[in-house]
């Protein structure tokens, strides 16, 4: 018989990069007793996007912030809505470029990931935030 279960996770960010949450999402799912299933994974926001990334070099998650810095920067005089400073606008469209909902397939009560992908949340804002992530299981 399928079941399903929910939460929201509360994920402090320390500003703009990404922050690992796989543990977070495993530490949950070991609660559930679902073995398989799958699992949806939302952020609440739209300057913070969801990302599965290599998780062995830091060096790539660094290579991503500094080419999303390049291909969106910070005070663009393209952008209008500023309402909140010059970082606002470019969150909203690396978010737009990202995801926001990411379906994860569990098998034998894991998130079936490669040997080197983790789950990230990443922060588009330049200051620290509290971000909430919505977390969907179906399953058995």
């Amino acid at each position: 018989m399928l079941r399903q279960h929910h939460t929201t996770l509360t994920v402090r960010t320390p500003g703009r990069g990404l922050v690992e949450i796989t543990r977070a999402l495993q530490g949950w799912l070991a609660g559930t007793a679902v073995a398989d299933g799958l699992l949806t994974v939302f952020v609440r926001h739209t300057s913070a996007s969801l990302l599965i990334q290599e998780n062995a070099d830091p060096d790539v998650r660094g290579d991503l912030d500094r080419f999303f810095a390049r291909l969106v920067p910070d005070g663009d005089r393209l952008f209008r809505h500023q309402d909140e400073g010059p970082d606002d606008m470019p969150a909203h469209v690396r978010a737009a470029l990202t995801a926001v909902q990411l379906s994860i397939p569990v098998r034998d009560g894991r998130v079936v990931l490669g040997t080197w992908q983790g789950v990230y949340l990443w922060e588009h804002r330049t200051q620290a935030h509290r971000r909430e992530v919505a977390l969907q299981l179906i399953g058995a």
